[in-house]
């Protein structure tokens, strides 16, 4: 499970795929947290080969946090490179645990498509969030989901600064 905490402003390291200094996120996955640049963490960049290879290089990080989280990047790209370079990952044991507890449910959007911790998401539906006296509307982006673990039909985003749990039906992949 990865979510994303708020923006870093004196990041202790660069960002641990491509090693930019500039508008970290800390972002927690099942073995820790790593820290990302705005670039690595827009799914929409999944086209850009030539930022996305500095995740071969960042595959043999001694943290297992950033080797699950490079992992599961390189598992999203839809590259023959991408592929051979996860195939080739030498996940220590620790870390294969923690990726299969991720994987052990699988979370689908309403149109079917499959939810990975971390993705955007569009609400389809207004939804009343109980609680909070205010309403998401329709449209509205939902950007680095969490995943709840042993629910397939929840996720976890910040939506008006406040986090909350949503139905998968409600949500479409962006």
């Amino acid at each position: 499970m990865m979510s994303v905490n708020d923006k870093i402003d004196a990041p202790e390291r660069p960002c641990d795929f491509c090693g930019a200094v500039n508008g970290l996120n800390r972002v927690e996955n099942a073995l820790g947290h790593i820290l990302l640049c705005p670039l690595c963490m827009d799914d929409n960049n999944g086209n850009n080969d030539a930022h996305w290879r500095c995740l071969e290089g960042a595959a043999w990080s001694e943290q297992p946090a950033v080797q699950l989280a490079v992992w599961q990047a390189l598992s999203k790209i839809d590259a023959s490179w991408a592929r051979e370079a996860a195939e080739n990952i030498d996940l220590a044991p620790e870390l294969c645990s923690g990726a299969d507890a991720q994987s052990a449910v699988i979370h689908f959007d309403a149109h079917g498509a499959v939810l990975l911790a971390g993705d955007t998401v569009v609400l389809i539906k207004d939804l009343v969030v109980k609680g909070a006296n205010f309403t998401a509307k329709r449209g509205t982006a939902v950007r680095g989901i969490s995943l709840v673990v042993d629910n397939a039909t929840h996720i976890e985003g910040r939506v008006e600064g406040q986090r909350i749990v949503i139905l998968t039906e409600f949500v479409k992949r962006k």
